[in-house]
């Protein structure tokens, strides 16, 4: 990897990562806004100009956009985050201007046909229910909401049915001119690439755009509430767990401690919460830990899906072996097994010019500057065994800690059985 970034006078920021040994180039365009810009009557349009974006421009159609990259072998997506949205593009490094052409206009020129934004309501409205289908979807949108009580950041990226009705197209239009600006935009392209051309290339296509300012989003504060149980009856053969902490924003240095924390517990086959739920006790297929931050505030989250009469058994062994991370120190051998795991991944997953691509454009978007896997890698490599153990008695505590269960058999009052469980299970 050789990064180089580069900012233009009105804000926007291009970052190359030159690749000689690939024969591809993968470019993305990053808008640092997302879900938590939106007011609660708006929830959803984020994902919503997403969709719309490839439904055309004013100059090409959702069918030629499409034919235009696939006709050439190319990969072409989107995915809108709770602060960003991203479109990708990933092809045969001769077919690059191609692909930025595509990129830029659908940027700068979408074409938001009334007969498309009200058919892509309809997509969308689709999509809510296939993820309504989903119990472990759903138990990880609830824990959402528990986490950040009334704010943005607890609620469904795609909105919901009633959001989607009140989204007019005057709205999509007002969001995204106020939204889409050079400021909060960043171009992220990785494989084989000259910084120089390329770096023309967007003078070229964006310079003319006038400089604005960022789209502000609410802050998360004390002030925002986190409410502890969630319930959700559903017919499913399972009943979904979602417990979730909520924790630290992105730029705390504790995060690389909390991310080892995590794969010790619960990342990989040979965690704590895998060995014990699934291979000693068999009462789970999947059971994970995972972490996840914003500018000011973050998670650590586990999942499970288990048969609805083992639900207190499964969080009775989880509760203990939260404990035992912040009761007893994590071994010697432990601690580097999770190291060279996180080490490994890190190494492994910037093999491809795409993955490059995310890398850069991911440090860029969230933190100002380019962030070196040498310099995450040497992060890790650090932690030791009194930080795990400190971080763990900071996140497991039941004033931290959010349940959201989805699944057969659950009724309303018994909230209180399981905030008596959590209570005791984090004591």
């Amino acid at each position: 990897m050789e990064p180089v970034l580069n900012v233009l006078s009105n804000g926007l920021r291009v970052v190359t990562c030159r690749m000689p040994a690939v024969e591809s180039v993968a470019i993305g365009l990053w808008v640092g806004v997302g879900g938590r810009h939106e007011e609660a009557g708006l929830s959803g349009i984020s994902h919503y100009i997403e969709h719309l974006l490839f439904k055309g421009t004013r100059t090409r159609s959702a069918s030629a956009i499409s034919r235009a990259i696939e006709g050439r072998g190319g990969d072409f997506n989107a995915f809108t985050q709770e602060d960003a949205t991203c479109y990708y593009v990933r092809m045969a490094a001769r077919q690059g201007d191609v692909a930025f052409s595509i990129l830029t206009d659908m940027y700068r020129n979408p074409r938001f046909a009334v007969a498309d934004v009200d058919s892509e309501r309809e997509v969308i409205r689709d999509e809510i229910l296939m993820y309504r289908d989903q119990p472990a979807q759903v138990a990880e949108d609830r824990l959402g909401e528990l986490l950040w009580a009334g704010h943005p950041l607890g609620r469904p990226l795609v909105g919901s049915p009633a959001s989607l009705d009140r989204i007019k197209r005057g709205d999509i239009v007002t969001y995204k001119t106020a939204g889409y600006v050079p400021s909060s935009t960043v171009l992220a392209i990785a494989g084989w690439v000259d910084h120089d051309r390329w770096l023309s290339r967007v003078e070229k296509a964006f310079s003319d755009l006038p400089v604005r300012s960022a789209p502000c989003c609410e802050a998360v504060t004390d002030g925002v509430l986190q409410q502890c149980v969630g319930l959700l009856a559903k017919e499913s053969e399972q009943a979904h767990l979602a417990l979730g902490f909520r924790v630290f924003g992105r730029d705390d240095s504790r995060r690389h401690a909390l991310k080892v924390l995590s794969v010790v517990l619960g990342e990989n086959m040979s965690s704590r919460l895998f060995q014990v739920i699934r291979e000693k006790h068999g009462l789970a297929y999947a059971i994970q830990s995972c972490t996840s931050h914003f500018a000011e505030t973050g998670s650590l989250v586990i999942t499970a899906g288990v048969e609805p009469d083992k639900v207190r058994r499964v969080l009775t062994l989880i509760f203990r072996e939260l404990r035992k991370m912040a009761e007893r120190p994590v071994g010697g051998r432990e601690l580097q097994r999770a190291k060279d795991y996180l080490t490994g991944q890190v190494r492994l997953g910037l093999e491809s010019s795409g993955r490059q691509m995310n890398w850069a454009g991911e440090a860029v978007s969230a933190y100002g500057r380019f962030i070196s896997p040498e310099e995450v890698i040497a992060a890790i490599e650090q932690i030791r065994v009194e930080q795990v153990q400190a971080i763990a008695r900071y996140v497991f505590r039941s004033a931290r800690a959010s349940l959201a269960v989805v699944g057969p058999g659950l009724a309303e009052g018994q909230e209180s059985k399981f905030e008596e469980w959590i209570q005791c299970g984090l004591a």
